[in-house]
């Protein structure tokens, strides 16, 4: 069986990360060969949370399977919606009476992928744990697939590098958001897991992640709340590339990242 590729986008931030992931992904998605595009788009509606609008953008775009995080429900209005995007996810270690779901199965022409979805804990919302709940829904995919993707929306690059290695030989790759800061850890972990701290951003990269420099700055000075916005310009597409056997182990795992124009 042929290598299986997904193409995995990091946050997608407001409008300018929506554009050039329209503007950008067909192409690099024919030069990949990507046979799965997932992104993470709970930043995509206005730089927080993501609507049912913006999920069509970016699945009409090519993304087939939507991630998200922390900012999941600050736009309201998806909380009634989620039932209409069975391929948008919400951390699968938000509380059970949560809307959604928090993993997926897409097929691919070469088989079935698991998308999890999981929010870490270390400087964030105390939610249930991300490793017992990756245990259950493992539990649950690996009826399904044995090519599992992990997003782990997470701060600390500790509690993501920790949950690597936790589910190293038990799924294909371990992929970390939220800090929308690309890291340069991308490799195979012994048990033939890919891992990356964190992919980065799909954003103007003349900016503080994605806010504008200027409204960051002033908040760093006065400690004042503020809105803070999204930053203008051109975005850079910021992702990774995770190629998978049949048996789903990671044969290369590899950072990606296109500047618009």
């Amino acid at each position: 069986m042929a290598v299986l590729s997904i193409l995995f986008l990091g946050d997608v931030v407001g409008a300018p990360g929506l554009r050039a992931v329209e503007r950008l992904l067909p192409s690099l998605a024919v030069r990949e060969r990507a046979d799965l595009v997932v992104a993470n788009g709970e930043n995509v509606a206005g730089g927080l949370g993501i609507t049912a609008e913006t999920a069509r953008d970016l699945h009409r775009a090519g993304v087939q399977v939507i991630t998200t995080g922390n900012h999941v429900w600050d736009k309201k209005e998806i909380l009634g919606r989620m039932v209409d995007f069975p391929r948008l996810l919400r951390p699968a270690n938000y509380p059970p009476v949560n809307p959604g779901r928090g993993w997926c199965v897409a097929e691919t022409p070469k088989g079935p992928v698991g998308v999890l979805n999981l929010s870490g804990r270390v400087f964030m919302d105390p939610l249930d744990c991300p490793f017992r709940t990756a245990d259950q829904a493992l539990a649950e995919l690996g009826a399904f697939t044995r090519t599992i993707l992990v997003d782990f929306h997470a701060e600390a690059t500790s509690e993501k590098r920790a949950l690597g290695l936790y589910l190293d030989g038990r799924v294909t790759a371990v992929v970390g958001t939220h800090t929308h800061v690309a890291t340069a850890d991308a490799r195979i972990l012994p048990g033939g897991t890919g891992y990356l701290t964190d992919v980065g951003m799909t954003g103007v990269a003349e900016s503080v992640i994605g806010v504008p420099p200027e409204s960051a700055i002033q908040r760093f000075l006065t400690q004042m709340p503020r809105s803070l916005g999204v930053a203008k310009g051109v975005a850079t597409l910021c992702g990774a590339v995770v190629e998978a056997d049949a048996a789903g182990r990671c044969v290369g795992i590899r950072r990606v990242e296109e500047p618009g124009s």
